[in-house]
């Protein structure tokens, strides 16, 4: 490739210079021929063992189940009504504010019922609830 003086012809050179290109792919192929091995190897390192037990800090959250009669347990135990799972809701709220409920309920209920003991749930202050369903 011959360079013209500019007093000859003054239009752009059309021609594209990839070699530099070319050298740019060459140095990253053989930067990533080198390092590929290394990524693929471990270091094999025997953990001590302990005998103590890290204790699980956050509590389970509470199981509410409703039945396809309508009756309501609260971690398996009876409620009679509403107004007692409110209070045993807020002295659950009580020891622990980030306490969750997970939801459990038949799919005979009628929505309303599930819709006054969420309702039930949200007045004792409890805000996390999860609906729990079976994968068919």
């Amino acid at each position: 490739m011959a360079f013209k003086p500019q007093s000859e012809d003054e239009s752009a050179m059309s021609e594209i210079n990839v070699t530099p290109l070319v050298d740019v792919m060459l140095v990253l192929v053989i930067i990533l021929l080198v390092t590929a091995p290394l990524l693929t190897q471990s270091v094999q390192v025997k953990l001590p063992k302990t005998t103590e037990t890290i204790a699980d800090t956050k509590q389970q959250p509470l199981q509410l189940g409703i039945d396809s009669q309508g009756s309501i347990t609260l971690n398996k135990n009876p409620i009679s009504n509403l107004g007692a799972l409110e209070t045993a809701l807020k002295s659950e709220f009580a020891k622990d504010a980030e306490i969750g409920v997970h939801l459990y309920a038949d799919q005979a209920v009628v929505y309303a019922k599930v819709a006054e003991v969420m309702a039930t749930v949200q007045h004792a202050g409890i805000s996390k609830i999860a609906f729990v369903s079976i994968e068919q």
